[in-house]
């Protein structure tokens, strides 16, 4: 896990990239780096729409680029501020599907100055594979980025 921490920090760092360009370049690398993790975003809010728009992804296209806050997993999480693995996204009564073949998703806030100012989303499609390492990888990464948005 270090390896992968010292590699978001350097991608952190590369100025000569725009935030745009590194937060993708982080996606492509968990998304590559962790074979559980098929899909990869950033989303952020947009306080003034209480939605959160997508910035950044690695993966599949898709269709949920603007979510409403309290809708999905990660609606849920712009309101809760709190950490949401779902081992089985079946049984969740409040997930919006973005493919079939997604079985788990864990949704990490990120915060900037104490705020709640987006999250990074990864979808599985694997059932329960997510840990507490995941946990503290994500952590890492938020706050690596809140540096730089």
């Amino acid at each position: 896990m270090q390896a992968l921490q010292n590699a978001v920090s350097q991608l952190v760092d590369n100025e000569a990239l725009s935030v745009g360009e590194r937060l993708e370049q982080i996606c492509e690398l968990l998304r590559s780096s962790i074979t559980h993790y098929d899909w990869v975003g950033f989303y952020f809010h947009e306080d003034a729409t209480q939605t959160l728009k997508l910035r950044a992804f690695a993966g599949e296209p898709t269709d949920h680029t603007t979510i409403p806050f309290g809708k999905g997993i990660c609606g849920q999480v712009a309101l809760s501020n709190q950490n949401f693995i779902v081992p089985d996204v079946s049984a969740q009564n409040n997930y919006i599907a973005c493919s079939l073949t997604v079985k788990s998703e864990i949704v990490i806030p990120l915060f900037k100055n104490g705020k709640n100012i987006g999250q990074i989303d990864i979808d599985s499609h694997t059932p329960d594979p997510f840990t507490e390492e995941d946990v503290k990888l994500l952590e890492f990464v938020n706050q690596k980025v809140a540096e730089i948005v």
